[in-house]
């Protein structure tokens, strides 16, 4: 037991520090690609802070344990929200100002229904992943094509422009690419054995190990960035991250482990689940863009984190 604690531990701690190198590298690459700081937030950016999840999904997946993978990716979206958004509200009030991230909270919605309706059968198969693969192809071009006709003056471009000052050049960039995803997966697969084997020893599924050990811990590098981004008075910056995170988790953090290896679940998956991800996901689009008009203060980050400890009381019943 010994060994599998001190393996979670250090596989959290290669995928935090591996997802800052990993996103830093992706984003100085493309920019020294010239790629528009924008369209580098909305897609490069929020690909590269979904790699734990993808990574640890797909590792699972290689294993035979799509379960994990399936968990993850509604885990890590229950927990950017409940648990990444409440605690870096709770720590400084938000106020939301770019007209860019309803469009992207919106396509966030989008990809959630798309998942729903592929997983209704209670079975994620490789046509499900073709599916789930080929719509985040779409909606990444649709990011792109929204990002470029964006107003220049939009905050959410200007906070991720004076962001990009600051990232090294292409040759560097690279090589903290390189180097982030060999952490990445070494993290990986240490979490993903010492989870496993702890959760076994306590009688858990391969689901619960997902939702809870495996989600919370990568949707670290989120809570992270998303503190960091609001300390910084780039509120736009830590929504978009959660907002990005959570889409691309559905899309390509369900699809990639569904083409590696098929599986069936059962309805728990959609009745708690996803039901509760589908709840904290509309309770961030009235808190934010409805009910706040763009203020987003420590009321309602405290409310999104008593719903993600309910929820995890729910887990630990059930």
């Amino acid at each position: 037991m010994l060994y599998s604690c001190l393996a979670v531990i250090g596989g959290l701690a290669f995928l935090v520090y591996g997802a800052d190198r990993f996103v830093e590298g992706a984003a100085g690459t493309a920019r020294g690609l010239g790629v528009p700081p924008l369209i580098i937030g909305m897609t490069v950016v929020g690909i590269a802070t979904s790699a734990p999840e993808l990574l640890v999904g797909s590792v699972a997946a290689w294993g035979g344990k799509t379960n994990i993978a399936i968990g993850n990716a509604i885990g890590s979206n229950i927990a950017n929200i409940g648990l990444v958004l409440g605690a870096t509200v709770v720590t400084r009030p938000l106020i939301v100002a770019s007209r860019t991230l309803r469009r992207e909270y919106l396509t966030m919605c989008v990809s959630i229904a798309i998942a729903l309706l592929l997983l209704l059968d209670l079975r994620l198969d490789r046509t499900d992943g073709v599916i789930l693969v080929l719509c985040l192809a779409a909606i990444i071009w649709w990011m792109i094509k929204v990002a470029r006709e964006s107003p220049k003056a939009d905050p959410l471009a200007n906070e991720f422009a004076r962001e990009m000052k600051h990232l090294r050049p292409v040759s560097r960039s690279l090589l903290l690419l390189a180097l982030g995803l060999a952490l990445l997966l070494g993290g990986a697969e240490l979490l993903l054995w010492g989870a496993i084997k702890i959760a076994h020893a306590f009688g858990v599924s391969d689901l619960i190990i997902g939702l809870t050990i495996v989600a919370v811990g990568t949707s670290l590098p989120e809570l992270a960035a998303s503190i960091v981004s609001s300390l910084k008075n780039e509120a736009d910056i830590a929504i978009g991250n959660v907002i990005g995170s959570n889409m691309f988790n559905m899309l390509m953090v369900l699809g990639v482990p569904a083409l590696i290896h098929p599986v069936s679940f059962g309805p728990e998956v959609l009745v708690r689940d996803f039901s509760v991800m589908v709840l904290l996901t509309l309770m961030l689009g009235w808190m934010v863009f409805i009910h706040g008009h763009g203020k987003f203060d420590r009321l309602e980050g405290a409310a999104l984190l008593c719903c993600y400890g309910a929820y995890m009381t729910w887990l630990y019943f059930s």
